[in-house]
């Protein structure tokens, strides 16, 4: 695919007046429009990537394929083609919820186009694993309930769930944003997308991790709950954790500032 293809079929858009690369992912049900906050805190440093996940936003569905994106595998192609059709190398990635995950996969598969992870609300896996202590935060059923669900009634889905992931109930026009961006997302992809990020389970990759990584963890967070992201500190080389004051899945709308003032704390202190 030649790198004009790869833009239309991403949505991509490139800005900012730095030299260094720094390319952000949206999570599960988003698009690119989800970092408009953060975004400008790095403009004079960075040179900015956002796209948008075939089957999300406003990328080309007609290039959407079930066999390709059948696992997080397919969706760390895209963030791939997007670095190579801008040519986008020792880039600092941030991720935001399944991207964070995705993200990492990108980065085994091709560590050049990296230099630093930065992962918002991550999971490496959402279901608990008793056997060996670990909790994800649901149980199996619970991600059946949740999936059967999506299918029976798909706006009722989105008008429960998008408060809860959102949390920060004060603000109900951050919940009823969310919920907007999951009703304009085709509900057979998102469905099918959903499938694939709560059955994911990345445990093992974590510890393969080659590059230097910051994790954001939120408060009261009903889809990463803190034992998550102690656990990534844990397993995860070369990570650094922070538990921030922001409530809820999405920092990056709910606590722009304090989302960017940690990123750029981490990415200031990296650099001495």
């Amino acid at each position: 695919m030649n790198p004009g293809d790869v833009l239309h079929r991403n949505n991509v858009k490139t800005f900012g007046r730095g030299e260094r690369h720094m390319l952000f992912a949206h999570g599960f049900g988003c698009d690119q429009s989800m970092w408009r906050y953060i975004t400008p805190a790095f403009e004079n440093d960075y040179r900015i990537t956002i796209f948008d996940y075939v089957g999300c936003g406003d990328s080309d569905l007609s290039a959407y394929n079930k066999e390709r994106y059948s696992s997080l595998y397919g969706y760390a192609e895209d963030i791939l083609d997007v670095c190579k059709a801008i040519g986008i190398g020792d880039a600092v990635f941030v991720g935001h919820s399944v991207s964070s995950m995705i993200g990492l996969l990108a980065s085994l598969q091709s560590p050049q186009h990296f230099s630093k992870l930065v992962m918002v609300g991550p999971s490496p896996c959402y279901i608990n694993h008793e056997e060996d202590g670990y909790k994800g935060g649901f149980t199996e059923p619970d991600i059946r309930d949740l999936l059967d669900t999506m299918d029976e009634n798909y706006i009722g889905w989105a008008n429960f769930l998008a408060p809860a992931i959102m949390g920060n109930d004060d603000r109900p026009e951050l919940g009823e944003e969310l919920k907007q961006s999951f009703c304009s997302t085709d509900p057979v992809i998102a469905r099918r997308f959903a499938e694939v990020t709560f059955f994911s389970d990345n445990r093992a990759d974590v510890k393969k991790a080659m590059h230097p990584s910051l994790i954001l963890q939120c408060t009261d967070d009903i889809i990463a709950p803190v034992e998550v992201g102690q656990y990534l500190a844990k397993h995860m080389p070369q990570s650094t954790f922070r538990m921030m004051k922001a409530t809820g899945h999405c920092p990056n709308l709910s606590a722009p500032d304090e989302t960017a003032a940690l990123i750029k704390e981490y990415l200031n202190s990296a650099a001495h």
